[in-house]
């Protein structure tokens, strides 16, 4: 997108400048236009395999995923080809949503305000009533263009982490670093261009004393949050009387908290002052997952797991600011226990597995609320390649969200294996959102 003036240039501009940040440093803020009254933190981080399949894992993990979904795992019974030693370096993956192609529409706003100061400084020049007539016409459809990108949403997720994993037959133990970023993209059109707008399509404005870079009062509300954690996970198998295994497992973790929030009018709004340290806030303390396990059955094919997240819940104060004109909020990051429970069948070449989350995780910005109910599979193809597929419905989504619902989300991904080493990616599909997953790791 070219880089012009005008009421939508910042919007954009930012949002490329945070996008650069973001892919230098895992808490950097992403960008998010929007106005509301809470605050939760983004989504859970998801190796490629749990991605592939439906975000499963609390049954199925891995040693090597195993502190990133169920810490239980790690002691659990494994393929004698990845009980060892699991590693993860690195694993990434970001989902995008943008339903009315808001990005594209930026890219329109932008064509048009050009459009406008050109015919605007001919009409100075050389005062023929046809550039007061296109400027006037100009004005109006640039009035249809924001009508149409007011409250519009684009959200966006991105993590990044890595693991290490020493199962053993007493003590197993990981290692575990990751961070998550959600942001929610809005553009807030103002009454005053609304009217402004008006009256230079419709007169009695006179447009060569309009200078659009100036004059446009509309907001862009920027709202980001981030979420990294590292920590350790020691699990150990319990032997019941009956005879059966249960794993315990829990993961003592450090955990930092970040928000960001910048609002400016169009005039005023710069690239530069978006990212300076008065608009962020900042909390870190150390939390909490425990998780447990359970193998039944006459071969132990089958697998119960359940998994309770930050258990210690946290919350973080995003910085308002008194400006009356910037009409800001205080909004609330908040990391609040999550429980999920999952139920696994594995066999020699296959594994089917379904979880529910048990608790409903509050929307950041205008993303919707979840409860994911999932489904995942994987077919193996004698260790050296594995084909994975899931589904996930989300249960809490509902009417009244303001912003991109996330609903029935389908999932496919590969993993390839040689001699230890593996890469896994994953993608993701719905009416919404699209997303990828890549991992390199090994495990042996």
């Amino acid at each position: 997108m070219k880089k012009t003036s005008g009421q939508s240039m910042p919007a954009y501009n930012a949002n490329s400048h945070f996008m650069t940040s973001l892919s230098k440093a895992p808490l950097a803020a992403a960008l998010c236009l929007v106005s509301m009254s809470a605050a939760a933190s983004p989504q859970v981080f998801q190796a490629s395999r749990s991605f592939a399949m439906g975000g499963t894992g609390v049954a199925v993990a891995h040693p090597a995923t195993a502190s990133i979904a169920n810490p239980a795992m790690l002691a659990a019974d494994h393929h004698e080809w990845s009980d060892d030693f699991g590693m993860i370096l690195p694993s990434v993956n970001a989902r995008f949503a943008d339903e009315e192609e808001t990005i594209d529409q930026i890219d329109d706003i932008q064509d048009t305000i050009d459009r406008f100061e050109e015919v605007r400084d001919r009409f100075v020049n050389t005062n023929q009533p046809t550039d007061e007539a296109e400027a006037r016409a100009i004005a109006g459809d640039l009035l249809n263009e924001l009508n149409e990108f007011d409250r519009d949403t684009v959200r966006v997720n991105a993590g990044a982490g890595i693991a290490f994993a020493v199962p053993t037959d007493s003590y197993s133990v990981g290692f575990f670093t990751n961070a998550n970023v959600q942001a929610t993209i809005r553009g807030e059109f103002d009454q005053d261009d609304e009217e402004f707008l008006t009256g230079i399509a419709e007169g009695p404005t006179d447009p060569t004393t309009v200078d659009l870079n100036q004059d446009l009062e509309s907001r862009g509300r920027i709202l980001a949050s981030a979420v990294a954690e590292a920590g350790i996970s020691i699990a150990r198998s319990v032997e019941l009387t009956n005879g059966n295994q249960l794993q315990v497992g829990v993961s003592p973790k450090y955990v930092q908290l970040r928000t960001f929030q910048y609002t400016e009018t169009v005039s005023s709004f710069e690239d530069d002052n978006a990212d300076s340290e008065e608009n962020e806030t900042e909390k870190s303390g150390f939390n909490l997952d425990v998780g447990a396990a359970y193998a039944f059955g006459e071969q132990k094919e089958w697998n119960a797991g359940v998994v309770v997240k930050n258990l210690i819940p946290m919350e973080l104060d995003s910085n308002a600011s008194s400006d009356p004109l910037k009409q800001e909020q205080q909004y609330t990051l908040e990391l609040n226990p999550m429980i999920t429970a999952g139920i696994a069948h594995t066999g020699e070449y296959h594994v089917v597995t379904a979880e529910l989350d048990l608790t409903k995780k509050k929307g950041f910005g205008y993303a919707d609320d979840t409860q994911w109910l999932s489904v995942g599979a994987e077919l193996d193809a004698l260790r050296y390649a594995q084909i994975r597929v899931g589904v996930r419905q989300n249960l809490a989504s509902n009417d009244d969200n303001n912003g991109i619902a996330e609903e029935t989300q389908f999932t496919a991904g590969l993993g390839l294996s040689v001699f230890g080493a593996r890469l896994d990616i994953g993608a993701l599909i719905s009416d919404a959102d699209t997303g990828a997953a890549l991992e390199l790791g090994a495990a042996f």
